[in-house]
């Protein structure tokens, strides 16, 4: 229950004090799990999972340690507290380290984020999800083989305590089911995937939709051809086009800002989009994927524009990079058990735009369409984009054949500010985008 778990960290507290610590926070995640693999139309993998963890932060001056421990006896939580304030005392010092100042903590009832689905699902529910998407995968029409369906539960109670004050605790649950399947025969196999990821489980996409949608993705990319070297318009499917959105978030937090690790650290106030789009950070977003309430350290956080009208508004911070910014905390801190708070965007996306991706490619002539990206060629320090690609060819505004064996290059700079979003934005990973078109991008094939 939430008020035996804060009890608990509250009891660790005090024995922390007592200990030389002159001030501290705990944080306890207790959570289970059930997971199903079906390969083939055959039961491959059955497991289920609870654990429980609790971690401390103590602070002597600006000296912090953490320590944390799956083992809850009080013999147990001596010795965590013995080695934190130990380690505490030999680490060197961090002058941005620190708990929040009391009137800084959030006040008032937190909102009713909806993040807990109190159904826990047996296992043969999850098998039965499993067999229909393989099924409806396999069916489609040149279809040869299977990577197989996954289905997934979760839930997990969270408790944060600290000597400042801050007690909270809260629950979240999620499901998923993905398929991956592959078409073709030989060296001339094609391999797609569709997935849904949801809090509770009555949001979940139909598993024949999922199956249904991983074999014709797969099916569409048989008899890929190669490119020669271009320059033009690309075009991200929404699926890949949330990988740009987590590249923005990585180039705006407030750790890379305060470190100057980041192709975007003197852009504050600058235009990074164009004018009229928007990338939104929403952490009240109900049933949202990253949803909360709280920020990690106490902290109130709320719906921001972090880009308004292509404007940077914002870091991601949370209490030690705005110390070592000279700024103030946007109540984006979140943490594990065993290390210190860190910022993190919430439910972050692109808003969407006016046109459909029909329209968004109707006038381009040669251009390319993204339906995957391969490996990590993303250098957030530099701006330098560059990644292997596979998807289909545009030709005189409509979908022409598939390509592969092809990579995407650019400078991040640039790409962003030749950013057009579609009107396609569906809430689906957390970190979502329209389908996006960036005009200029390097295409290398043969």
């Amino acid at each position: 229950m939430p008020a035996e778990r804060l009890n608990l960290l509250d009891d660790l507290l005090a024995k922390a004090k007592r200990a030389g610590a002159e001030s501290a926070d705990a944080v306890m995640v207790e959570s289970a799990s059930l997971s199903v693999a079906w390969r083939m139309g055959t039961l491959e993998r059955l497991e289920r999972a609870e654990n429980a963890d609790i971690g401390l932060r103590v602070f002597i001056g600006k000296r912090q340690a953490c320590v944390s421990s799956s083992d809850r006896s009080a013999m147990a939580l001596d010795t965590l507290v013995e080695r934190c304030v130990a380690m505490a005392r030999a680490v060197p010092e961090d002058p941005f380290c620190g708990l929040a100042e009391p009137d800084q903590l959030a006040t008032g009832a937190p909102p009713d984020l909806d993040t807990l689905d109190p159904s826990e699902p047996t296992a043969e529910a999850l098998i039965d999800q499993v067999r229909r998407a393989e099924d409806a995968a396999r069916a489609v029409p040149g279809i040869t083989n299977s990577e197989g369906a996954e289905a997934g539960w979760g839930r997990s109670h969270m408790a944060v305590a600290a000597t400042n004050g801050f007690r909270h605790a809260w629950s979240g649950s999620s499901s998923s089911i993905s398929v991956a399947v592959l078409a073709g025969e030989g060296t001339a196999m094609e391999r797609d995937t569709d997935s849904s990821s949801v809090v509770w489980r009555e949001d979940l996409r139909a598993p024949e939709d999922i199956g249904h949608a991983a074999a014709h993705r797969a099916v569409a990319r048989l008899n890929s051809r190669k490119l020669r070297t271009c320059k033009v318009p690309v075009v991200f499917d929404p699926r890949n086009a949330t990988g740009l959105v987590g590249t923005l978030a990585g180039a705006i937090n407030g750790a890379a800002i305060a470190r100057g690790t980041s192709f975007l650290k003197d852009r504050m106030g600058k235009r990074v989009l164009p004018a009229g789009v928007h990338m939104i950070d929403d952490p009240h977003r109900r049933r949202g994927l990253r949803s909360k309430s709280r920020d990690a350290e106490g902290l109130a956080n709320r719906r921001r524009m972090v880009i308004e009208d292509g404007v940077l508004t914002t870091w991601f911070l949370d209490l030690r990079s705005a110390r070592q910014l000279g700024l103030e905390s946007t109540g984006h801190a979140s943490r594990g058990t065993a290390s210190p708070p860190s910022p993190s965007p919430t439910n972050l996306y692109i808003e969407k735009g006016h046109v459909t991706p029909g329209e968004m490619i109707s006038d381009i002539r040669q251009g390319l369409y993204v339906t995957e990206l391969i490996g990590f060629g993303v250098n957030t320090v530099t701006g330098d984009y560059s990644r292997g690609a596979a998807g289909f060819w545009i030709e005189d505004g409509e979908i022409a054949y598939p390509v592969s064996e092809i990579t995407i290059a650019g400078h991040m700079s640039e790409m962003f500010l030749n950013l057009t979003p579609a009107n396609d934005l569906v809430f689906r990973y957390g970190f979502d985008s329209p389908t996006l078109r960036i005009d200029g991008m390097t295409v290398a094939g043969r």
